[in-house]
């Protein structure tokens, strides 16, 4: 187990002025940032990233979505980072989400629905990778 986790807040949730309030959700709920950025992927490094589900209906939707605008990538840090951020998130779907989560207050859809979170230790390593150096951890 491990106490890191990678997130990001979606173009949805940035171009609907979310960013703090996110923010403010993931430093109340304990969680350390330990790297961050605003930044835009293309849609070249949105597919890389998504590459996993490269087979899947979703995939072209997910990819033009995610490189539509604006993202803010982090590296978080808690105890049982993974578990605990996939709880704070909340469901997929936003009405199917707990009330509370940042999905059930600030997701549109399940395609739009506001953060990524890192579903497994292994997986966050891979995705922080993706956007970090080390230099840029801290």
């Amino acid at each position: 187990m491990s106490n890191r986790t990678f997130t990001m807040i979606k173009p949805d949730a940035v171009k609907a002025g979310n960013i703090g309030n996110i923010l403010q959700m993931m430093n109340a709920a304990g969680f350390k940032i330990v790297a961050m950025k605003y930044t835009k992927i293309s849609l070249e490094q949105a597919g890389k990233f998504y590459e996993v589900h490269k087979e899947r209906p979703f995939y072209g939707e997910l990819t033009e979505f995610m490189s539509s605008g604006p993202i803010v990538a982090a590296i978080l840090e808690k105890e049982n980072a993974v578990a605990d951020f996939r709880k704070l998130i909340g469901a997929t779907n936003p009405a199917q989400a707990e009330e509370g989560t940042i999905r059930k207050l600030y997701a549109t859809s399940v395609g739009e629905n506001a953060v990524h979170g890192s579903d497994s230790d292994e997986n966050a390593k891979i995705e922080g990778d993706f956007f970090f150096s080390g230099l840029e951890r801290f």
